[in-house]
């Protein structure tokens, strides 16, 4: 039945398609019909069912950001499937080498330098701009890039950092963590870990926030419950955006923003085998791999970021509900339009700019001075 399911979801998205590109010419359904043929497929309690349908790319935001939730899918980064390790790091790095000469042209563009480091033994790299208001002088900014557990090796993961120093103002410490499959769990957790401590070593815990979004997200939180139960001090604040706090495809939009999230696109893509390759066998219930299952009781104020056309909106939404219920400081911004983690593909959008600003005005509001 999976399979049936699949290929008609597969055939739906084909539609979808073939409607989008004509869809000035589109003939409006025949509501009565589809009213007769949704209450007969949903008079009765379970799972819901809806018809193929066409959605309009928003025309009330900025230029940069309507080309973003317009652009086809992502490829091959959402559907890779890799027959092996060999292949993996092929991939992965085909892809690191080709976003090189674009993150060079916007650091030069944004006035952002970057150095390579090591911090705590992990390799690193520090993103300064060009001027840091007095405010933020002695504050600093750790970032835990996003990639799936597998994109985003070296430079190629700082594009967040980047648009952190630039945006708000930091000095950014962004970790280069091991990754599978050379490197599956804990390789990341550990090294994530390593670089925190050795950071707040020389600077007022206080004084750092901890952001990163996707896998960096879901990394922040998983360190934040590691962190806690070491008797670590936490950070001031923290921003895992559109965070992968579950890996076990638990929530709604894991199914109603899929084929329509035109970044992740799909669970069953690459993502459920970088959770595979990942995981290595763990039970992905484990709060280390998915934070949404540990206790969220004493977290720093948390921000979180996530759009309506997200994959990982639910993950996001259900954070929020735990923070709150923990009674954790914490808000959620969403943005129209937008799937998964497009606020770091455009540093000239409006919506780039507006996510990060609205960091900086978190950050100013709970980082000690």
């Amino acid at each position: 039945m999976q399979a049936i399911s699949r290929a008609a979801a597969c055939a739906a998205a084909l539609v979808l398609a073939s409607a989008a590109s004509a869809e000035t010419a589109a003939v409006p359904p025949d509501f009565s019909a589809l009213e007769t043929q949704q209450n007969a497929a949903n008079g009765a309690p379970g799972p819901r069912s809806v018809p193929p349908k066409t959605i309009p790319v928003p025309h009330d935001v900025d230029a940069a950001t309507e080309a973003l939730i317009a652009a086809p899918y992502r490829v091959p980064a959402w559907d890779a499937n890799p027959p092996d390790a060999a292949a993996w790091k092929a991939l992965v790095d085909k892809l690191a080498q080709a976003a090189l000469p674009g993150l060079a042209k916007a650091r030069a563009a944004l006035g952002v330098s970057i150095e390579p480091t090591t911090v705590g033994g992990v390799k690193a790299f520090v993103l300064t701009p060009r001027e840091i208001p007095e405010a933020h002088k002695d504050q600093l900014i750790y970032n835990i890039h996003g990639g799936g557990y597998v994109y985003g090796p070296g430079e190629s993961g700082t594009a967040e950092a980047m648009l952190m120093a630039a945006y708000g103002g930091y000095k950014v410490i962004a970790v280069d963590y091991r990754m599978p499959p050379d490197f599956p769990y804990p390789a990341a957790m550990d090294d994530a870990d390593a670089a925190y401590r050795a950071i707040i070593a020389t600077t007022d815990p206080k004084k750092v926030a901890v952001v990163g979004t996707s896998t960096g997200g879901g990394m922040t939180l998983a360190l934040m419950l590691r962190l806690k139960a070491e008797g670590v001090a936490l950070p001031g604040a923290i921003a895992p955006g559109t965070p992968w706090s579950d890996m076990t495809e638990t929530g709604d939009t894991y199914k109603t923003n899929e084929w329509v999230d035109n970044v992740l696109v799909s669970y069953d893509g690459y993502l459920t085998h970088a959770a595979q390759l990942y995981a290595n066998g763990h039970d992905l219930k484990d709060p280390q791999l998915s934070p949404i299952y540990g206790d969220f009781h004493g977290l720093p104020p948390t921000i979180l970021t996530s759009g309506t056309r997200d994959l990982f909106l639910s993950n996001t939404v259900r954070t929020q509900q735990k923070l709150r219920e923990a009674g954790v400081v914490q808000e959620l911004q969403v943005y129209e339009g937008i799937s998964h983690a497009q606020y770091l593909f455009d540093p000239t959008s409006q919506l780039t700019k507006e996510v990060f600003g609205e960091y900086a005005r978190f950050f100013d509001g709970h980082l000690a001075r």
